[in-house]
Order: structure tokens, then C-alpha cells, then sequence
């Protein structure tokens, strides 16, 4: 397995049966061109088989943190310790850069995802909730 950092829009296109749709231009163009924005690819035998999505945010009184958007590995590749590696990869990421911490939210009933991000390291935070607002779905 080799990981790799995804920087022109073709490579997102190639691995778009990764993502929950597929890749937006628009938004893959505005993703790629914020240097806080990182998009990694697993390839296994130059086929992409996981990717996972992070982004720093950065607030006066905090410093910058990485929150862990997105963690898609396709089926056929599951049970890999692909998932787990790129986790791995974004944290040594967020290391280089700077920040202070990551973060990820995940669905109470993701066994997998907890299992993932326990399994890297992660601690799950005590009594958090957390809201969405959704814009434009009226």
C-alpha cells in the first residue's frame, strides 16, 4: 500500500467511487487550491482503494487543530488496515503542520469508524452532541 496526497483535480476524479458522490469540479478545484485542505490517497497496486480528508481549522484561542472530515475505504479493500494507516498518515500530517490535536465526529452505531479511530489512537470525548445545519435543502 503506498499513500499519497492528491493535488490535481484528475487523481480526485480517478478516485471518486471513493466518495460518498462523486467529486464535484467546483468544489474539488476549491479544495485542492486551500493549502489548509489535505486529501490522501491509498493506492494498492496503483488502484485507489481508501482516502481520507482532513482539514485545519484555526481559532485565537486554541492554535490549529485537524479535524478528520471524511474516511472512505472501498470494499473490496476492507479489513486492510487501509483505514487505519491513513488515519496514521493524516495524523503524522497534522504533526508536521503544527497543529495541537484531531478531531472526528462519527455515528453512535459506526462500529467500524470507532473501532478505526480507537484502534489509531483516538479517545472518544465524553458527553458531545453535535448539531448540523443544512442550507440550500428547503
Amino acid at each position: 500500500m503506498d499513500i499519497r496526497r492528491a493535488t490535481r483535480p484528475e487523481v480526485v476524479e480517478a478516485a471518486g467511487h471513493l466518495f460518498d458522490s462523486a467529486p464535484l469540479p467546483e468544489a474539488t478545484a476549491r479544495f485542492l487550491a486551500d493549502q489548509r485542505h489535505h486529501l490522501l490517497i491509498a493506492y494498492v497496486d496503483d488502484t485507489p482503494a481508501g482516502m481520507i480528508t482532513g482539514v485545519e481549522t484555526t481559532h485565537p484561542d486554541k492554535g490549529t487543530e485537524m479535524f478528520l472530515y471524511e474516511l472512505g475505504v472501498d470494499e473490496p479493500f476492507r479489513g486492510r488496515g487501509i483505514a487505519r494507516a491513513l488515519v496514521a498518515a493524516l495524523e503524522r500530517l497534522a504533526r508536521e503542520r503544527g497543529c495541537h490535536g484531531m478531531w472526528v465526529a462519527t455515528d453512535e452505531g459506526n462500529e467500524a469508524a470507532q473501532a478505526t479511530y480507537s484502534g489509531a489512537g483516538g479517545v472518544p470525548e465524553k458527553d458531545q452532541v453535535v448539531y448540523v445545519w443544512t442550507f440550500g435543502q428547503e
